[in-house]
């Protein structure tokens, strides 16, 4: 299988320059003494459950979001309105509201693709590029706060990692991988988490559901209509083949040729007019009959 290579991959040196940037030039409603406690109520509960947002790609991939070098104020000040525009048009307008909690949320959501539902967060990455590890911390769910982490084991095949910071409360969530055609796990604040194969449905659907109600997650299963489900590396198989088959039919024929021009050198050095005998006769003579 072809090795991918990413167009563009923010570092972390990248990507914390960019949250500084965006996040110091933001409002902090949430951090005013003046504010009432209805309006930090509405706040709160904003960024709790931000429904619809993210909606797209994740945007881990886009440069022009995450650049590698800022050299001006005026490139700073374009960069935070293209964050705030792209999240207002993606469904995260009440995460803006809320200022620099809310605009944090919603960068993280963007980062990977993960979206709020009516009824679930889904992670919605695009299997293909998923071989790099990455991990998304303090994503809000309700009163929880759930960290999801991309990972690659010994062979370099990615798998799905879940865990949910302890609450005073118990923790109530579960989740099921693509597809949900094993029963949703129960997430818990155990310190190991939760671990998740990436399997790849067709037609394509997030690799992740997490949700507060389970009957949700069982029924999702039938709503899906899914005409196959892959593991991922049978998906990445299936997409890049390897070398055309060209390429193997070219190599064939030149073993091919190879080994009848061998043979007809054997042929000819043995077999062949002028070929000298495998083997010589040794004629014997008796010195008595002479």
């Amino acid at each position: 299988m072809r090795k991918i290579t990413d167009s563009h991959t923010p570092s972390s040196d990248t990507v914390n320059t960019t949250l500084y940037y965006v996040l110091s030039t933001s409002t902090a409603p949430l951090l005013d003494k003046r504010i009432t406690a209805e309006e930090r109520e509405r706040l709160e509960s904003s960024l709790n459950y931000a429904d619809h947002c993210f909606s797209g790609h994740a945007t881990m991939h886009a440069e022009n979001l995450w650049p590698a070098r800022v050299s001006s104020v005026g490139q700073i000040l374009q960069l935070v309105t293209l964050w705030n525009l792209t999240l207002q048009k993606r469904g995260c307008k009440a995460l803006v509201a809320a200022g620099v909690h809310g605009v944090m949320q919603g960068m993280v959501l963007s980062f990977g693709g993960l979206q709020f539902t009516e009824n679930h967060l889904q992670f919605q990455a695009d299997p293909d590029v998923l071989h790099n590890s990455y991990s998304l911390r303090g994503i809000h769910y309700n009163k929880d706060q759930i960290n999801l982490a991309v990972l690659l084991d010994g062979e370099g095949k990615p798998f799905l990692h879940v865990s949910v910071k302890p609450q005073e409360k118990p923790v109530k969530l579960y989740a099921c991988e693509a597809g949900c055609m094993n029963e949703p796990v129960e997430l818990t604040s155990e310190v190991k988490g939760h671990t998740f194969p990436v399997m790849v449905t067709q037609p394509i659907t997030p690799l992740l559901y997490i949700s507060t109600d389970l009957t949700h997650l069982q029924d999702l299963r039938h709503t899906l209509h899914l005409k196959a489900i892959l593991a991922h590396e049978d998906h990445m198989a299936k997409q890049y083949p390897g070398l055309p088959f060209l390429f193997w039919f070219s190599v064939a024929s030149l073993i091919t040729l190879f080994h009848l021009f061998l043979f007809k050198l054997i042929y000819n050095e043995y077999c062949g007019p002028g070929a000298k005998p495998l083997f010589r006769s040794k004629v014997m003579t008796n010195s008595g009959d002479e």
